[in-house]
């Protein structure tokens, strides 16, 4: 949590910084605090407040003090230990980790907050689904592409501008875009959503709450591991992204019963008799 209000602080208003400016520095006080102490303690007002927890991607105070709380017992977050030049591969291999093990946490903290109730019932009475991602999210969506049409439901990945836009120019009522991105900062994809929306489809993001994509999309699966900026590390968003789209995964197939379970069985059996 205390990452994700590091991330998009300088993309908050000036009142709504002064709220996480403080946050960042008292976590402890804050997690322990009322919503009227926090406000005096900023110099600011309850509203503003409660708008710095929406713009964040929680629902109020209430569930910023969970979090917060849940960030302090997971203990000192390793995801900005670069990796330096005079690293031994040893320890450049144990910073990595560190780093996925992190990210992976991060998401697991935050799932109780995560839409996949709506998500997954939403996916189960698609038409078709389509995956998008550009850059390192475009390998996520061929990923959950090759994932999803086996439980029977039409799907495609799409990790060109072009066609995320022709897509969307296309789709209608029951038709299921979604698009991964970490920073959701593309002018590109959040047009692409706002088409897809008006055309009567339905836009699932996996992107940072409160982001220029978050605020175009249908629902938004809240995705935004801090990265480390480190040339000499990879990025962890993408594993994070590949987890939440397979636990999504396997929950669309239970919500599906017998028959997904069927389609999956079929599926592999035809490989090995192939």
């Amino acid at each position: 949590m205390l990452d994700h209000i590091a991330q998009i602080a300088d993309k908050l208003s000036r009142a709504e910084k002064q709220v996480a400016n403080w946050i960042l520095a008292h976590p402890r006080e804050a997690a322990e605090s009322t919503i009227a102490e926090v406000a005096r303690q900023c110099d600011t007002s309850q509203p503003t407040v409660i708008r710095f927890c929406r713009r964040v991607g929680l629902s109020g105070f209430r569930e910023l003090t969970i979090r917060l709380a849940e960030s302090r017992s997971r203990g000192v977050s390793y995801v900005h230990r670069a990796v330096g030049i005079d690293d031994r591969p040893g320890d450049a291999m144990d910073k990595v980790l560190e780093s996925s093990i992190q990210s992976l946490n991060d998401v697991r903290s935050n799932l109780a907050a995560l839409p996949v109730d709506e998500a997954v019932g939403v996916l189960n009475d698609a038409r078709q689904i389509a995956f998008a991602g550009l850059g390192a999210s475009g390998y996520v969506a061929r990923d959950a592409c090759h994932k999803f049409f086996r439980l029977g439901t039409p799907s495609s990945a799409l990790t060109d501008t072009p066609g995320i836009l022709q897509f969307a120019a296309v789709a209608q009522a029951r038709d299921v875009l979604v698009i991964i991105s970490h920073s959701g900062t593309w002018p590109e994809l959040a047009r692409a959503a706002i088409i897809a929306r008006d055309n009567g489809a339905t836009v699932i993001a996996i992107t940072a709450p409160g982001c220029r994509l978050a605020q175009a999309s249908t629902i938004v699966v809240g995705c935004a591991p801090a990265e480390d900026t480190s040339v000499y590390t990879p990025m962890t968003s993408r594993l994070a992204q590949l987890a939440l789209l397979d636990a999504i995964h396997v929950a669309l197939a239970l919500s599906l019963g017998n028959a997904a379970v069927d389609k999956l069985k079929r599926s592999k059996e035809v490989l090995r008799n192939n």
